[in-house]
């Protein structure tokens, strides 16, 4: 078991093939919908999320969100894993990108990503969504990172993105 979700527990830093990350993700989605059910505060959700989807996610070395603060800036926010930076403008890094595009960024080698930022020198692949709220305005970016080369797919990423559609709908409180 895992904390808060029913699931078979392994090892942190396991990658799994993708047909078995698939599975334990979709396996883990109704879990985590219903632990989310009826929530509106954003930062309750973060971390809530935050915590599942790194209990989910084995390969996942860092999960958390950086929220929007500024125009072009991010700050850390809920998060699981190593220290994150503590604040990313949309000009750099992965994350950077995510909130200057508004488009998902599947990147199997972060050292081949240019402007890469090294919050964890360990990092060696990443994958950033953003949230959307209201108007479709950025509030914030979800960021996973992994220790191994290519560790996540982009049929993860399309199940996580239906994830952060539904918990960050209408009803959730940004104010």
């Amino acid at each position: 078991m895992s904390e808060g979700i029913l699931l078979e527990s392994i090892a942190r830093a396991t990658v799994l093939d993708e047909r078995a990350r698939v599975a334990r993700l979709e396996a883990a989605l109704p879990q985590i919908a219903a632990v989310l059910e009826g929530e509106r505060d954003p930062i309750a959700l973060q971390s809530t999320l935050a915590c599942l989807l790194y209990e989910t996610l084995a390969q996942a070395s860092f999960a958390g969100f950086y929220r929007r603060v500024g125009p072009a800036m991010l700050a850390v926010g809920p998060y699981q894993g190593p220290m994150g930076c503590l604040r990313i403008d949309f000009s750099r890094g992965v994350c950077g990108a995510c909130a200057r595009t508004g488009e998902m960024q599947l990147v199997p080698d972060v050292h081949a990503f240019p402007g890469h930022i090294s919050c964890d020198a360990g990092a060696r692949s990443e994958l950033v969504l953003p949230v959307f709220g209201p108007g479709s305005e950025l509030k914030a970016v979800l960021d996973l990172d992994s220790r191994t080369p290519d560790a996540f797919s982009a049929r993860e990423a399309a199940l996580l993105a239906g994830l952060l559609a539904r918990v960050f709908g209408p009803q959730v409180d940004w104010r």
